[in-house]
């Protein structure tokens, strides 16, 4: 057993409007996303489910080609290899849920979150 804290956890400037914190254990990865209103994340898949819980806020999702509007208190599945991008309707906080573990976050494989805010 490990115990975590997210006040201790590193928080990663992955863009100027998207900041990630994550723990990864042996069969799967959680993430809590600050997004600043505005960010957008091209639509990307991977080979992981996801689970994304909305703390906070309100964001977009663009889901295999439908929109899906996502407002705190909400969750949303995705299945693995399923396309999805997302752009911050508002301030909001992400709790993410992925298994198995987002491996390529660990290896820093993860460019199309990182540089300028689109």
């Amino acid at each position: 057993m490990k115990l975590y804290k997210w006040d201790d956890i590193e928080k990663e400037q992955l863009n100027p409007l998207m900041v990630r914190q994550a723990i990864h254990g042996q069969k799967m990865t959680v993430a809590r996303i600050h997004l600043s209103k505005g960010l957008v994340v091209p639509a990307h898949r991977h080979v992981n489910e996801q689970i994304t819980m909305l703390e906070r806020g309100k964001v977009r999702f663009l889901v295999d080609g439908r929109e899906v509007l996502l407002e705190a208190g909400e969750a949303i599945v995705f299945e693995p290899d399923v396309p999805h991008g997302v752009k911050a309707l508002e301030d909001s906080l992400v709790l993410d849920v992925f298994s198995p573990p987002r491996a390529d976050w660990q290896r820093g494989d993860d460019a199309y979150l990182r540089g300028p805010a689109r």
